[in-house]
Order: structure tokens, then C-alpha cells, then sequence
């Protein structure tokens, strides 16, 4: 089935007032997310915890399955025992690399989306060039045939990219063409792997390009694996029936949904760096913001990394942990040959046990 190009659909089929309604939530919870989380000094917090989240979300929902504490412990894919966990990982790092390019550029160029799945997938075979990719349901019956000849593919994301950038212009909200571009470009369906997971990146991106979002933080995967049935019969009821205005609804519903819930966990990260910053402040003489930086950061943070972040001997950085762990502040946990130094309410915020 040809895949029509976005800008022929008419934008007024948007402008329905239940649409419409929609939209006015979700684009005021998204100015919210933004501006409470531009009130948390160090952006590098949210950027490396929050996409940790996303990145376990994200990969769930590709039956890549990991727990908190294994990505918090390993945190660099280069260190990381476990297949999965090096997967997980390293969604994080093509999100963090896709964020530096759209953000000193101000474009989300079709490069850039290639660097992305690349660093998912560790290679370099860039957009499908064999047929056969097709997508099956759950008793492996065929339910979609992405476009299946090289030069097609390579036409219809050229397409696309020239939609990212509003040429020709298509006058819809930005949040209503991040649905569209979502849906088009795993319709296409261009890499041999990752195809989900880049898409998802490419969300959060396009949020960042139109300047809706500062930094990378709204993530949809953890609305998404919730919604996994509908997500699925949405995308193929567009397919089948052409029922746009049944998945930008959806979409618009997951941005409401997921910006207000990041919200109130920003806000709870924010409470724990005052608190802590309190504490340590007014009972220990090394106290400074890399230190705090440090700990809300890494939830499992370990010599190394304060060695690192604070430019101090392994000696200094293990007596300032031993300390703080000693008084309660963090809990020292050894694992192999390790030893970890656990944030624990930051962990519990983060885990969903808190």
C-alpha cells in the first residue's frame, strides 16, 4: 500500500473542537514541564536520569527487559555486563548525541536520525536496501508491508524530512506533526533495526526543534507500554482507514498525561536537592554543587565518579562518600568488586517505589 505524503493531508480535519480541546491540555502541560524544568540549576540531573528512564521504558516496549538497579550500577555501555542493559544504555547515549546535534544546529536532519540508530544498533547499515522487512502480530500473521525497494524508502524519509522543517508549510500545532511524523516514519519503517526506538527519540527531538522543550525530557515510552494494544490498533487503523483524528488523539493524550506526571517527578527532584543541600551544607566542610551534582546525577554513584566530577584523589573521594554513608545520607552497598553509594530517596523517586 503506497504511503501518501503528510502535507496532502488537510490540516482542517485537525481543527475538529474535541481535537482541539485536546490539544489546548497537552500543549499547556507541556509549557509547564518546560518551565519547571528549567528551575533545576543543573539540566545534566533531569538529562541523566530521566532519559535512563526512558531508555528502560523505551526498550520494553522491544521486549528489552532491565531493572533499575543493574542500569544503575553499570550506567556506561563501555562497563555494562549484560546484553540488555548495554542495549538500555545505549539508548540513552543516541539520545543524548541526537539532543547535541538538534541543538546546535536547529535542525532534525535525516543525518542526524541515522547517527541515532546507529548508535542504538552499534552498525552502520543506515536505511534498508533488501525487501522483505514486514511487521506481524502476535500469531505472526503479516498485519503491515513497510515500503520494501531502497530507492522508495530513500524518497519517502527525504519526504519526511522536508515535513520536519515545514516545507511546503502544513499549518498544524507542533504537537499534532510530531503524531504525524511518529506515525509516517514507522509506516516507512527504514532501518533493518531499531525502527521503535529511533522513532521514539525522534519525538522527543522534534519537541526540541520547535523549541517546546529546552532539554530532551518529555518521553512517551512509559505511556506507551501501557497503552501497547491501542498504540498498535491506532497505527494501523490510520494504515487501514485512514483515522488520523483517532491517533493524534492518542498522542495528544499521552503528551497531557506524561508531561503532568514528569512534572510532579521533577518537582520531587527538586525537593531532594534542596533537602540535601541543607544537610550537607551544615554538617560537612566539603561541601559544593559538583558534590550535590554528583549525587543526583548517578543514584548509584561510586568513587570514580566523585574522583571525576570533584577533580580530587580516590582517597578524598572515598572518605567524603564513607561519610555521607556513614551519617545516613547514602547507603554503601558492595556488589562484586565494587563498592556503590546509593541516593536512596532519589532511587525510590525514580523506581516508582517511593
Amino acid at each position: 500500500m503506497p504511503i501518501p505524503p503528510l502535507h496532502e493531508l488537510d490540516p482542517a480535519r485537525f481543527d475538529s473542537p474535541a481535537l482541539l480541546k485536546r490539544l489546548n491540555l497537552a500543549s499547556r502541560a507541556l509549557a509547564e514541564l518546560k518551565g519547571v524544568a528549567a528551575s533545576i540549576p543543573n539540566q545534566d540531573i533531569l538529562t541523566s536520569t530521566l532519559a535512563l528512564q526512558e531508555a528502560k521504558d523505551s526498550s520494553a516496549i522491544e521486549n528489552i527487559v532491565t531493572n533499575h538497579d543493574e542500569l544503575y550500577r553499570d550506567d556506561n555501555p563501555a562497563d555494562a555486563t549484560g546484553t540488555a542493559i548495554k542495549e538500555v544504555l545505549r539508548y540513552r547515549q543516541a539520545l543524548r548525541a541526537g539532543f547535541e546535534r538538534v541543538r546546535e544546529s536547529g535542525l532534525l536532519t535525516l543525518n542526524t536520525v541515522i547517527d541515532v540508530q546507529q548508535q542504538l544498533e552499534c552498525n552502520r547499515a543506515g536505511f534498508r536496501k533488501l525487501p522483505g522487512t514486514s511487521l506481524r502480530d502476535q500469531a505472526g500473521q503479516v498485519v503491515y508491508e513497510p515500503p520494501q525497494d531502497a530507492r522508495e524508502i530513500e524518497r519517502l524519509m527525504s519526504q519526511l524530512e522536508r515535513f520536519i522543517h515545514d516545507e511546503p508549510p502544513f499549518p498544524a500545532d507542533p504537537l499534532v506533526k510530531m503524531a504525524m511524523i511518529h506515525h509516517q516514519f514507522e509506516s516507512i519503517h527504514p532501518f533493518y533495526d531499531g525502527n521503535g526506538r529511533t522513532g521514539r527519540i525522534v519525538n522527543v527531538l522534534y519537541l526540541v526543534k520547535e523549541g517546546l522543550l529546552d532539554i530532551p525530557v518529555l518521553y512517551l515510552s512509559r505511556y506507551i507500554v501501557r497503552t501497547k494494544p491501542d498504540y498498535y490498533r491506532l497505527l494501523q487503523a490510520v494504515r487501514e482507514q485512514d483515522a488520523w483524528e483517532d491517533w493524534i488523539d492518542y498522542m495528544l493524550d499521552g503528551v497531557a498525561e506524561t508531561a503532568a506526571a514528569t512534572v510532579g517527578t521533577i518537582q520531587a527532584i527538586k525537593a531532594q536537592l534542596q533537602d540535601a543541600k541543607q544537610r550537607i551544607r551544615a554538617n560537612y566542610k566539603f561541601y559544593t554543587q559538583d558534590l550535590i551534582n554528583n549525587l543526583f546525577s548517578h543514584p548509584y554513584t561510586k568513587v570514580e565518579f566523585l574522583q571525576n566530577d570533584l577533580g580530587v584523589s580516590r582517597l578524598t573521594a572515598t572518605r567524603y562518600l564513607d561519610m555521607l554513608a556513614r551519617d545516613g545520607l547514602l547507603e554503601k552497598r558492595r556488589v562484586g568488586r565494587n563498592n556503590y553509594y546509593i541516593n536512596q530517596p532519589l532511587y525510590r523517586l525514580l523506581s516508582g517505589e517511593g
